[in-house]
């Protein structure tokens, strides 16, 4: 199968961690403690890639959270800046709130808390 440019994260763990390893989705899900389902939709591409996510996959598969998280925006077509996807993955790792005047900005970033 040829990925989409940009691919679709889920098409990516597909056809660089899936099919060369032979993992199935059931093994990657438990791999990434979440259920078989969740990770069938990001791998269908009917969800995406959260900063949650983005963490458990950096974890598992190896890559930051941050690469997780500007694969996801390249595909949506909207990137943010790897500063700011750096900030906000810091903030999520370690559970805090963002203080930022910038909050139309950071507000596209799921599950980061901002004041």
């Amino acid at each position: 199968m040829s990925m989409h440019n940009p691919p679709h994260p889920g098409e990516f763990i597909q056809e660089i961690y899936m099919e060369p390893f032979s993992i199935t989705g059931r093994q990657l899900a438990a791999k990434l403690d979440v259920a078989p389902s969740t990770l069938n939709r990001i791998l269908k591409g009917s969800s995406g890639i959260s900063s949650e996510m983005a963490l458990r996959l950096s974890k598992t598969l190896g890559r930051s959270p941050e690469s997780w998280l500007m694969l996801q925006d390249s595909f949506n077509g909207m990137l943010i800046e790897s500063e700011d996807l750096l900030i906000a993955a810091t903030a999520l790792a370690n559970q805090m709130k963002l203080a930022t005047g910038n909050v139309k900005h950071f507000n596209r970033i799921d599950g980061l808390e901002l004041v």
